[in-house]
């Protein structure tokens, strides 16, 4: 077993370990917005990046790639960085990561190839998928039940948020020159050391993880780890594929939407994508006041998101398209924590790491496809509007899919909730 693995002594306090204090809590959000840093911090300085260099052959498909590849990148790699979490440890492999981080985000400084560039912004994709798995796993192994719901909502919100936050930078600091966004990936080595420092070494928690007595834990090193739940985690991961590119379709596709609906202003457009990111943000705060269970909730979730598409698709007007968005939006926010809180639900201790790995991996793979789908939809159908309608209606499918299997599921399948912590 690995070592992160092996059940502490029997005894109260192996079973109900302490929950961390606020700066733990703190770090570990800070921690999930770096992968969005990435995706959207030198977004407004791609047309200066494209100036400098012109001269180099394939520099028109090669510099939008530098902002991409590191989703790209996470996504293939969030699977392995899951296996290396439940095997070497999740706080050394965060703290790691986020150095890593620093070091291969800041690369661009003093890089002078394009082509170095873009390996350095593929080893950026490798150190985020390490830090986005940790930072997701360690909360699922600090908290339990409600606590671990409303962190895992408030990660959500800290991504949507600094995601305009970001992009606000970005492009303050592009003034400067095209380079100089770069020096914001500098916060990980300031972060590195804090969470070297002030988190907590995670600990199995709950009856699942810890055997009842010595004999269990002698028949668990005889017969050696279990497998990894596959079964168990494949349908969580393709649902959560979709509802990537369901999350994404607003951020997206919305300046282009305005554009068919001849709105060029960037100041409008910008006010649009904030107040859809704001909708996102109230969803997100709503999750935590949901109560139930989340498999129960998700097809009511996805039915939101769906009427909003449906209205964006209909839209002749700014205004019932900006419904539309909101409507979707808050769907979206809720829609997020609540497959995130599914997959924790079904992992045990030894299982996290590879588990959250999946489905970041499956998230990040739905961001990466969102475009491609709707452009494809978009070809098919004529204009990107009906593509959007075509989401929709195949939202309402996969909804209705999942209200059939809820209600055929017997109650012993449906997963336990988790021992609220102290």
């Amino acid at each position: 077993m690995p070592a992160p693995a092996v059940p502490p002594a029997a005894g109260p306090a192996a079973s109900a370990p302490a929950v961390p204090g606020r700066l733990p809590a703190v770090l570990l959000m800070a921690g999930s917005c770096l992968p969005v840093l990435g995706a959207v911090l030198i977004a407004p300085v791609l047309p200066r990046m494209q100036d400098h260099f012109g001269g180099v052959p394939g520099s028109a498909a090669l510099v939008p790639v530098v902002l991409t590849v590191p989703a790209l990148s996470l996504a293939l790699l969030a699977p392995f960085a899951g296996v290396v979490v439940d095997r070497l440890g999740r706080k050394r492999l965060l703290v790691v990561a986020t150095s890593l981080y620093a070091l291969f985000g800041t690369a661009p400084l003093w890089l002078d190839s394009l082509h170095a560039i873009l390996i350095s912004r593929v080893l950026v994709g490798v150190a985020e998928a390490a830090v986005m798995t940790a930072c997701t796993t360690l909360i699922g192994d600090y908290y339990s039940g409600r606590v671990r719901d409303r962190y895992l909502a408030l990660q959500t919100m800290s991504a949507s948020a600094s995601a305009t936050l970001f992009f606000v930078l970005g492009g303050a600091l592009g003034a400067a020159g095209w380079r100089a966004p770069f020096w914001l990936y500098a916060l990980g080595l300031l972060l590195a050391p804090v969470m070297a420092r002030a988190l907590p070494a995670p600990a199995p928690s709950g009856a699942a993880t810890v055997p009842a007595d010595a004999a269990t834990a002698r028949a668990d090193a005889a017969t050696g780890p279990r497998p990894f739940p596959v079964r168990r985690m494949a349908g969580i991961s393709l649902l959560t594929f979709f509802g990537a590119i369901v999350f994404y379709t607003v951020p997206v596709e919305m300046s282009y939407l305005l554009d068919d609906l001849d709105v060029t202003s960037t100041g409008a457009i910008g006010a649009v994508t904030a107040a859809a990111s704001a909708a996102t943000v109230a969803g997100s705060v709503a999750f935590t006041r949901l109560t139930g269970s989340p498999r129960r909730r998700l097809p009511a979730l996805l039915l939101l998101c769906a009427a909003g598409f449906l209205l964006m698709a209909i839209a002749d007007s700014v205004p019932l398209l900006i419904t539309g968005a909101v409507v979707n939006c808050v769907g979206t926010g809720m829609l997020l924590p609540s497959l995130l809180t599914l997959a924790m639900s079904r992992l045990d201790f030894a299982d996290r790491g590879r588990g959250t790995g999946l489905w970041t991996a499956a998230f990040f793979l739905g961001e990466f496809a969102c475009p491609l789908v709707l452009l494809g939809g978009k070809g098919a159908l004529g204009d990107l509007a009906s593509a959007v309608g075509l989401l929709g209606l195949a939202t309402v499918l996969v909804s209705a899919a999942l209200l059939a299997l809820t209600r055929r599921a017997p109650a012993a399948a449906q997963p336990l909730p988790a021992p609220e912590q102290p």
